[in-house]
Parts: C-alpha cells; structure tokens; sequence
C-alpha cells in the first residue's frame, strides 16, 4: 500500500533514459554526466566551449552539442537536435553558470548581466522549452543546479547570490506549478565545489566544500527520491532553521570567525585568471539590449 505522502512520479529507468546536461564540458557538468552514462543513459551534453564538451563527450562516451543557454534559440536547437536523434528527453540537468567574485559596486554591468542571463534564464529557457514535452508524455525530470549561495548570502558575490535565490525560488514555484503532471524539478544546492568557479579563493576553514562527483551523486540520486531540495553535504540544509533560529550579531560573529568574506578578502587573482578571462571574455562579447 502506498503511504499518503509517498513519491507519487512515474519511475524513471536511468539504463536507457536520454538525459541532457548543460554546461556539460568541465567541472560539475562532466562529472554528471559520467555518472549517468556508467549507468547506461544516453548522455548529450551541451556547452558554449565547443572543442571542451566535444572532447569530453569523447571520453565519456555521450554526445555533444553547441549551446549558449542565453540564447533561447540556441536551447532549443540543442534540445531539438536531442529530440530527434534519440526521440525524447528523460531528464534535463540545467547545470551552466558562472560565478564571478569581488566587489559589488566595482563589478562591470556587463559581468553582473552575463551572470543573471546564464544563471536564472539558462534555466528559464531550458524549463520552458523541456516541460512541455514531458507534460505530453506525462513524465520527465528537470534538476536545476542551484547554489548554497541560493540561501547564504556572501560577500564578494553579491550578483551571484542574487542569481543563486532565484534559482531557489524558481524551482520551488515551478515545482509547485506543475504538481500533478508527473513532472518534477528539483533543485541541487552545492556548498564550495573544488572546479574552476572556485578557483582562487581559500576553501575550507568551516566552509563545507565538496567535489564535482559528490554534485553529480546528488543529481543522479533525485531521479529516484525526487526531491524538492538537495543540498551537499546534506547537514548544510539546515540553514534557514539555523538562520531563522540565531540573532543576527551572533550570526555575523560566527561569520566572522570562519572567514565568510574570504571571496572578497582573499582571493588570488593570479590562481583565478584563467577563470575571470573566460568569463569576462564571454561577457564583453555577449550583445547587451
């Protein structure tokens, strides 16, 4: 007998399914996507650096795909090409984002535009154009990478933040919407992942970090549970108890002591300049309206 409050959503076979992952070239991306093709999903990963995610694809074994998920032409031709070289998509794992760091009031328009575009409307787009297929077929999956930065305002990342809580509440909302449908859409909130976004800033020192396969376990994981909210590591996930529960002057001491503004305070840009190049480069050439 099923209890009331039991997963009501059609099961999703991984060994079979077509599973399409943005930003699939490097970091949490690739790492999700080996995961699911070790459990033999049809893989298509789709990614603005053409040459990365072909070459990952390659060695994973999946299938790769251009995309610019600022773009909404350019996702739907990604899921469209999808669509009719293997007839559906299972799950979609809107994973692209950028996270650029320092000061808020010093940060170029530019940057704080290409960071909304591709952290809240890659993932507007990809839910608009992926949910209406699965509604049809009255199944489907859609995990949106969101951020521990989602609840946990820092500084040095004032934007990224901002982007982050709409991803949250995007989720959620949609999520609410479409209850019924046996769609779901989950959101994963990692803490400090060891990739590139990170790159320069001190990890550790009471800030949780994980890595790249830790995400991609969690991604893989709803499929099963289908989850609301997935944070990594899970104890994380008890932020807005915590937040709710302590007066703020304890919590900005507590801050304090374990460097919360490490991203703004001490950040190596020599350890982070490939990174800031990429995304400032991806920025400056993006046309603004």
């Amino acid at each position: 007998m099923r209890l009331p409050f039991a997963n009501r959503y059609p099961d999703i076979e991984l060994d079979g399914a077509v599973v399409a992952i943005t930003g699939g070239g490097r970091g949490i991306g690739r790492a999700t996507a080996e995961a699911f093709a070790a459990l033999g999903a049809t893989v298509c990963v789709g990614d603005l650096d053409t040459a990365v995610v072909e070459q990952a694809a390659k060695e994973i074994g999946a299938h790769a795909y251009p995309l610019d998920v600022t773009v909404r032409e350019s996702f739907a031709a990604f899921l469209d090409a999808v669509t009719e070289e293997f007839g559906r998509v299972d799950v979609l794992v809107n994973n692209a984002g950028v996270m650029p760091l320092g000061d808020f009031v010093e940060e170029p328009d530019a940057l704080s535009k290409t960071t909304l575009d591709v952290n809240v409307w890659g993932l507007i787009h990809g839910l608009r154009l992926v949910l209406p297929g699965m509604i049809a077929r009255g199944r489907g999956h859609v995990v949106n990478i969101a951020s521990m930065a989602g609840k946990i305002p820092l500084p040095g990342m004032a934007v990224y933040n901002a982007s982050k809580f709409a991803a949250v509440g995007l989720t959620a909302a949609v999520r609410r919407e479409y209850a019924g449908t046996g769609v779901s859409v989950s959101a994963v909130l990692p803490s400090a992942v060891r990739t590139g976004l990170s790159s320069g800033v001190p990890l550790g020192g009471g800030l949780p970090t994980v890595d790249p396969e830790d995400i991609a376990r969690a991604v893989v994981g709803s499929c099963r549970t289908r989850r609301a909210e997935i944070a990594v590591p899970r104890y994380v996930g008890g932020w807005d108890l915590l937040d709710a529960l302590t007066p703020e002057p304890v919590m900005g001491l507590a801050r304090r002591l374990i460097g919360d503004d490490r991203a703004l305070t001490s950040l190596d840009p020599t350890r982070r300049a490939d990174y800031t190049a990429r995304v400032t480069a991806q920025a400056t050439q993006r046309p603004r309206p």
